[in-house]
This record gives C-alpha cells, sequence and structure tokens, in this order.
C-alpha cells in the first residue's frame, strides 16, 4: 500500500521510524517493551470499544502512534529547570542595581488539562526585572514548555513558571500572563467554542507596584498605553 503520509519512506520503513523513536522515548522513561505493549493493548481495547476500526492500513498503528505522541506531548517531565543556564550582571554585589524590564512574547504553548487529558493551547508572556542574573531568551520559550508539555492545569503553569525565574534568577520581580483555549470546554460539557482563559501571576515589584504591571502589558501588547 502506498504510504501518502511520508512518500519519502514505504510502508516498512515508516514502522522501523516509529519504532526506533518510540524506543528513544522508552529509554528516557524508563519503560520496557512490555509495559508498552500493555498499554498498546489497553489503547486498542478503548478505541475499539468507542466504535473505532483498528483494523486498516490507517489505523492498525494507531495505538502505538498515540503512545508515543502522548510521550512526546508530556515529555516536560522529563526536564530539569536548575539546567537553565544563567548569566550574571553588571549589577553583580549591588543589591540597589536594578535594570531594565524584559518582556518576552508571545510564547505558543500546548498542554494536556489534568481533569479530562484533553488539550489546552494558548500564549505566554513574560516579564522579569533582573538583578544579578539573566537568562537567554530562548530559555524562557523552553521554560514554558518545560512546565506545559505536562498534564497541568493553566493556573499552575503560571506559577511554576514564576517559581523557576524566582528561583534562578532572584530577581526583583516576575510577571506572567497566560491565555489558553481549552477544548474540555469546547468539546464537551458546556461546548462553548471560543472562550479565552485568561490567568496572571505578580512576584515582588510586580506585585506591590501597578505601574510596572502596566509597564508590562504595555510592552506585551495586552493593553493601550494610558496617555493615548
Amino acid at each position: 500500500m502506498e504510504n501518502h503520509i511520508h512518500p519519502e519512506f514505504n510502508d516498512d520503513e515508516l514502522d522501523a521510524a516509529l519504532l526506533v523513536s518510540l524506543g528513544e522515548t522508552m529509554n528516557r522513561r524508563n519503560l520496557s517493551a512490555a509495559q508498552i505493549s500493555r498499554f498498546e493493548n489497553y489503547i486498542t481495547e478503548i478505541f475499539g470499544a468507542m466504535g473505532m476500526n483498528l483494523n486498516t492500513p490507517a489505523t492498525v498503528d494507531t495505538p502505538r502512534r498515540f503512545i508515543r505522541a502522548l510521550m512526546e506531548i508530556t515529555e516536560g517531565y522529563e526536564g530539569d529547570p536548575k539546567l537553565l543556564k544563567v548569566f550574571e550582571t553588571e549589577c553583580r554585589g549591588e543589591p540597589d542595581c536594578r535594570l531594565a524590564q524584559v518582556v518576552e512574547g508571545p510564547i505558543q504553548f500546548f498542554s494536556l488539562c489534568e481533569h479530562h487529558a484533553l488539550p489546552f493551547y494558548g500564549r505566554a508572556y513574560i516579564g522579569y526585572i533582573a538583578h544579578e542574573h539573566i537568562i537567554g531568551l530562548s530559555k524562557l520559550t523552553r521554560l514554558v514548555r518545560l512546565y506545559a508539555k505536562r498534564f497541568a492545569v493553566q493556573e499552575r503553569i503560571g506559577q511554576q513558571i514564576a517559581d523557576t525565574l524566582e528561583m534562578i534568577l532572584e530577581p526583583h520581580g516576575v510577571a506572567v500572563y497566560l491565555e489558553a483555549h481549552h477544548l474540555c470546554m469546547q468539546m464537551r460539557g458546556v461546548r462553548e467554542v471560543s472562550p479565552l482563559t485568561r490567568s496572571t501571576v505578580w512576584r515582588g515589584q510586580f506585585a506591590s507596584n501597578p505601574a510596572l504591571r502596566a509597564e508590562f502589558l504595555v510592552a506585551a501588547g495586552l493593553q493601550r498605553p494610558l496617555n493615548r
């Protein structure tokens, strides 16, 4: 049968590539082949009971692909935020030294709701006022995805991002804004098609200074300047 999804591979090559990728993920998660086989059997039984025909060329490997996708979607459990490299600033040893506010976003993220195991996705904006340490801008994206690529709730992702930045940077303040669409509300339950859930975390000087919060929101493009 011709493979239309990845025409550069024949079916045997595609199966082999899938097994290699799954094997690499298994090694990182300390999962055995016997465990993966049991997982695939569970998924086969569940999907079959829901009415899915798993005996077609397109679906015969769906349980294996589902397990692999689930491992990839939740690979945030494998990361360690303490490994993010930080750099010293010119404020080293100067307690009153304050650098300009850093704002990064939008950072796209995807996660799985821990209540229904359905996806939610959206954008993150992060701000911090550096003191003695800074972090590379790309590492802020990695930090968001480290906590998003898990079974999670939106509020906790924001708290974890702020906690980590406070721990590794010891900044004067941290701001985190998340907005997301939750498919557990759109595909089931109330079936509201376009809700956008927003959450904020303010730490340090952001928590005590409304002007700094406004500066962050304006810099992130989330609010218009008051003088306009």
